[in-house]
Parts: structure tokens; C-alpha cells; sequence
């Protein structure tokens, strides 16, 4: 029978946050002391990973079992092929997806779980390697297993110690720390890390270039060097990027003319409209080639305060970028 809940009954809130220091308390002096614990047994079971040619199967029964699914997905967030395996799916059909190049990584507390261990005698037949993530070392587990991790703890942290928490804590922590020793031990990139997130804000940034990002073609506001101030305030009005490029007889950037060069243009001189645009421009404005990331074009605009590059191939002029797509793209 579940406990009944008292609306009436006041909480102790002194109680409350004893309780919420010392769980956490409890949990970060687990992870600490198997940190230094059978260094060997772990190189061993990062060879065995590295190693493998095949897919990281993971598997775990209950609590453990959601613990696997987690450990799963961050290898193959991180660069390692991997997949959660359910035992008791596997009994009944699932097993086919287990191949020979495989590597099985087992969690189970107590060593015992009978869905886990009937898995054994098949990886047997088909050699593929286990790695027991165990706080038994003398479990039928551990001793069937190639290699055994030791996730030994004092006591869970909730009052009647019974709980996983601290158990399932460690077995996280194991499991990222393999993770992040095969990242390590493979270069694994930012840029790698965004190919596999390609959805997310990191993706985002990392993926888009300038070039999917610019305008071109007959969107660009182009005029060369002989064009009146009348006419290229013509063409800033059409194009709407709030600026005109200028460019010599070969399409090479030799000056921009933006909204606030107008201005200044109108207030320093008495009737500019007639003025060739050449004489009123900034010479060698700031560019970016069409292949960089558009992250990077940001970046520009923010430092320089302005809100438009043009966009170079081998100083040819192929595009322009604002920044509301950039804005619009989540990057900012």
C-alpha cells in the first residue's frame, strides 16, 4: 500500500532540504570513490569498445534498464555505434540483432537479474565479449563476463537504503566516463559532435554556412564605381539589404555603401545625390567567404557593429548575408 499524503499535515521544509543536500551529498562521494577504483579493468573495457568493429550492445533489466538506455544513446551521440537491447525482448526474438563484431555492456547491481544472465550462454556461442557493470563481484555476472567494472557502494541514499540511487548515480557515471575516454581517444570534434545533432541549437551553429544562408543573384544590390548616389539609393530601396556593393569591370569588391553612409553623406554635403558613389563609399569593407560557418559572420557583425556582410569567393563578390536569417536561424 502506498503511503497516504496529508494535505493538512505542514511540511518541514528544514527537513526537506537536509534531505536534498545529503542525497546529493551521498551520490557525489559514491561517484568519487569508485574514481580511482581497478584502473585496469576500465583501460581494459575502453580497449574492448575501441576495439570493436561492430555496435555497443547495452543492456539492463529495471532500474539499471534505464540507466542503459541513457548509456546507449551518449555513445552514439559521442561517435560510437551503439544500441539498448531489452533482456526480456531479447529472450523472445530481439537477440537477432546481435551480431559477432558485437560488444555486450551489462548493468546489473546485484549480478543476479535472471532476464540478464540468460543472455550470457548466447554471447557465448556467438563470442561476443561482455562488460559487467556489477557491485558483485562474485555475481554469476561477473563471472561469466570478460571484463568487470566495480560499482560497489556503501548504501543507497534514501533512508531504509533500498532505493537505486546511488547505484543507478554510479552506473551513469561509469558509463559516461567510457564514453568520454573513446571521445578522447578518437579526436571526436565539436563539428562531429553537431553531424549527429543536426536538429539541435548546436547542429544549428556548427552546420549552416554563410553560402546557405546569403543572398545572390538578382537579389544583390550591385552598382560599380561611376554610379550616382541618386541611383544607388535606387537600387538600396529595391534590394532592401540596406546597402549597395561596389565592384570593379571583373565582379571584385572594392567598396560598400550603407543606410548610415547616406546619412552621413546628407549631412556633410550640400547636394551629394550626383555624386559618383566611388567617392562616398568605405573602401575594403569587412567581407567572408561563402564557405565559412554562418556562426562565424555573426560573430563579425556583432564585434563590428553592423548588420550586412558581402559575400567573397576569391574576392569576387557571389552573395550578401544579413543578420535576420542569422537571428531567424536560432544562432543568435
Amino acid at each position: 500500500m502506498m503511503p497516504h499524503n496529508d494535505p493538512d499535515l505542514p511540511i518541514d521544509w528544514q527537513t526537506v532540504s537536509e534531505a536534498i543536500r545529503q542525497t546529493l551529498a551521498e551520490e557525489a562521494d559514491a561517484i568519487m570513490a569508485i574514481a580511482g577504483r581497478d584502473l585496469q579493468a576500465t583501460h581494459d573495457a575502453v580497449e574492448m569498445l575501441y576495439r570493436c568493429s561492430g555496435r555497443i550492445i547495452v543492456t539492463g533489466m529495471g532500474k539499471m534498464g534505464a540507466i542503459a538506455r541513457k548509456c546507449s544513446a551518449t555513445f552514439c551521440s559521442t561517435g560510437t555505434p551503439a544500441i539498448f537491447l531489452h533482456p526480456g525482448e531479447a529472450l523472445h526474438g530481439d537477440l537477432g540483432i546481435v551480431t559477432s563484431e558485437d560488444v555486450l555492456l551489462v548493468l546489473s547491481y546485484s549480478g543476479e537479474t535472471d532476464e540478464v544472465n540468460s543472455l550470457i550462454p548466447f554471447m557465448r556461442r556467438q563470442n561476443v565479449p561482455v562488460i559487467a557493470l556489477t557491485g558483485n563481484a562474485e555475481s554469476q555476472l561477473a563471472q561469466h563476463a570478460q571484463v568487470t567494472l566495480d560499482i560497489r557502494i556503501a548504501r543507497e541514499a534514501d533512508p531504509i537504503s533500498l532505493a537505486p540511487t546511488c547505484s543507478t548515480t554510479v552506473a551513469l557515471a561509469v558509463c559516461d566516463a567510457l564514453a568520454v575516454a573513446l571521445m578522447r581517444i578518437r579526436g571526436f570534434t565539436r563539428e562531429q559532435f553537431a553531424i549527429y545533432h543536426p536538429g539541435g541549437s548546436l547542429g544549428r551553429k556548427l552546420l549552416l554556412t554563410v553560402q546557405d544562408l546569403m543572398v545572390s543573384g538578382e537579389q544583390l544590390p550591385i552598382v560599380n564605381r561611376s554610379t550616382s548616389l541618386r541611383a544607388s539609393i535606387v537600387v538600396i530601396s529595391q534590394k532592401a539589404l540596406g546597402a549597395v556593393f561596389v565592384v570593379d569591370e571583373a565582379n571584385r569588391l572594392i567598396g560598400i555603401f550603407t543606410d548610415g553612409d547616406l546619412r552621413r553623406a546628407l549631412e556633410s554635403q550640400e547636394n551629394p545625390l550626383s555624386c559618383p558613389i566611388e567617392q562616398l563609399m568605405t573602401a575594403d569593407p569587412h567581407s567572408i567567404n561563402h564557405e565559412a560557418l554562418a556562426v562565424e559572420a555573426l560573430r563579425i557583425m556583432e564585434e563590428k557593429s553592423i548588420t550586412v556582410l558581402p559575400v567573397l569567393d576569391h574576392g569576387r563578390l557571389i552573395g550578401a548575408i544579413h543578420i535576420h536569417p542569422l537571428i531567424h536561424a536560432g544562432l543568435a
